[in-house]
Formats: C-alpha cells, sequence, structure tokens
C-alpha cells in the first residue's frame, strides 16, 4: 500500500490522471492526500470534483482557498471573479451533493507525523494549535452560520494572531494562515501582497517577513508538514521536513505527487507539453483577494 499526496489540481483533471497511471494507482490498496484546490481556473473542474467524492473513502484532503471560494459562490455569498472557470460545477446535477461534500472536508490534517495544510502554519503556533483553530472554522463551515462565515471570510484584516479575537474576525485571520498565507513575520504578522519566491520590499511596513517555514524559530520546527498554493517555489524549501508540492502545474507546469513512505517525487511531464491552462488577467490566487 502506497500513499500519495498530490498538489494543487487546480481542474487539471489530464494530468492528473497521468500521474494516477504513472504510479499505477490501486485505489482497493493505495491512498490519496491532497493539499487542496482541486478545482479552478484549470478546463475539467467537475471531473476533478466528481474523482475525489467517487473515492472519498480512499482520499484525504484539506481545504484550499479556491475549494473555500467556490462554497462562497454556490450559495450566494459572493459573486464569481472574472477569472473563475467554475460554470461546470455550479451548473452540474449533483452540484450540490459535490459542494456539501466539501463542507465535511478539514483545514488541517495530522496523521503518523505528518501534518497538511494547504498554505501553511504561522511560526507563532504548534501543530496543535492549527488543528484546534482549523477545527473552529471547519465547525463554521458545517454550522447554521456557514453562509454568514463565506461572506465575512474575505480579507485581509486581521493581519496577526490574538488570542483574544473572537467572531469572524477570529475565523478569518485563521483561513487566512491556513490558505493563503506564504510570507510573515516571525510574529506571524501577515504579507498577503507578496507571492513571488521573493518578497515585495517593505510589504509590511517596517517588519521583516520571510517564507512562513523559513522562521529559525518557528513552534513547528523539525515537524513535517506538507503544503501546496505556493506555485511560484516550484516546491522548493530551505527545509527538507517542510515539503511544497504546488509545482504550476494550471500556469503550464507540471502536477506533482510525493510518496509518503518513500519520498519519493513523481511528476507528470504531460502538463509541460501541454498549453498553460489558465491566462493570467491579474495576479495569481486573485480569488478571495488572494
Amino acid at each position: 500500500m502506497s500513499t500519495y499526496v498530490v498538489g494543487d489540481i487546480q481542474g487539471c483533471f489530464e494530468p492528473f490522471q497521468c500521474l494516477l497511471e504513472q504510479v499505477k494507482f490501486n485505489p482497493d490498496k493505495d491512498r490519496l492526500w491532497s493539499v487542496g484546490d482541486l478545482i479552478n481556473r484549470g478546463p475539467g473542474n467537475i471531473e476533478v470534483l466528481r474523482w475525489f467524492y467517487a473515492h472519498r473513502d480512499n482520499i484525504t484532503m484539506v481545504l484550499g482557498n479556491h475549494d473555500l471560494h467556490l462554497m462562497a459562490v454556490s450559495c450566494g455569498a459572493r459573486n464569481p471573479s472574472r477569472n473563475d472557470n467554475l460554470e461546470d460545477i455550479l451548473g452540474a446535477p449533483d452540484r450540490e451533493q459535490l459542494i456539501e461534500w466539501l463542507h465535511f472536508q478539514p483545514l488541517a490534517h495530522f496523521e503518523n507525523g505528518v501534518t497538511m495544510v494547504h498554505a501553511g502554519i504561522p511560526p507563532i503556533w504548534t501543530v496543535q494549535d492549527a488543528l484546534d483553530r482549523a477545527w473552529e472554522v471547519e465547525n463554521a463551515l458545517r454550522g447554521a452560520r456557514c453562509e454568514e462565515f463565506l461572506t465575512e471570510m474575505y480579507g485581509n484584516d486581521p493581519y496577526v494572531w490574538d488570542d483574544s479575537l473572537s467572531g469572524m474576525t477570529r475565523l478569518r485571520v485563521i483561513t487566512n494562515y491556513l490558505t493563503r498565507m506564504r510570507y510573515c513575520t516571525r510574529k506571524g504578522k501577515l504579507d498577503l501582497i507578496s507571492k513571488g519566491p521573493q518578497p515585495i520590499a517593505d510589504a509590511v511596513a517596517g517588519k521583516k517577513v520571510a517564507p512562513w517555514f523559513s522562521h529559525k524559530r518557528r513552534l513547528t520546527k523539525g515537524q513535517t508538514i506538507i503544503f501546496g498554493h505556493w506555485a511560484s517555489l516550484e516546491g522548493m524549501t530551505d527545509d527538507p521536513k517542510t515539503i511544497g508540492l504546488d509545482t504550476g502545474c494550471v500556469w503550464g507546469n507540471a502536477l506533482t505527487f510525493y510518496e509518503l513512505e518513500t519520498g519519493r517525487r513523481v511528476t507528470c511531464e504531460c502538463a509541460k507539453s501541454a498549453h498553460t491552462y489558465y491566462v493570467e488577467q491579474t495576479a495569481p490566487d486573485s480569488s478571495r483577494g488572494r
């Protein structure tokens, strides 16, 4: 039995199928983890979502920013952005079933010493902090205030965690850490402007920012964390236990599987030879102002 973790698919169904074939994925004995962002911007959103739903007993996933955005658009909490291509899902006869299933997926997962999140864990949190605070958002997604949360989750403020935060502002910063973060200060203040491999100068006025995983005193140092979200890194980090898997398939690069048991990476080269699925109109990550 093997456990494979897949990077951001974002509707790139054909490269995803290519990887399943390369590793000879057997749903009767193998497992698949996903770092989230199953959908949006690629050409096969509904196919990806249906595959995951059909194999739900053999998969583990965490929600990404695009998955949350789909929930918000679906319930009317948010209008689609001009960069979305969610029409195949929104018009599907099984839409409600698929999106309801998404509502019951976690924002963080821990198993056998491995933590999986979409974007990262701020340096001021432990893994248990991340799991506990992810549960707060998960509870909102499954409860009576779900639509209110999906409306209020958009925005950058507050930029930093405080234990005294409450209500929707508390849930927003938790969501931003787990599904949007790239750079932050050592005390967890978010830089939600910089998206490339180097931060924009003075993006956080007067403060030095670094990739969340580069802070020397982060509370998760030495622990294995798998994440996606950051295509411009091309899967590279400065810590062998911090494993980035977004290799930019939807931007015309490759899709990546990571085998948990061996540390082997498998890349679908067919994505590189195909056309770029999404042509950027504004900035990468523009859903939810991301």
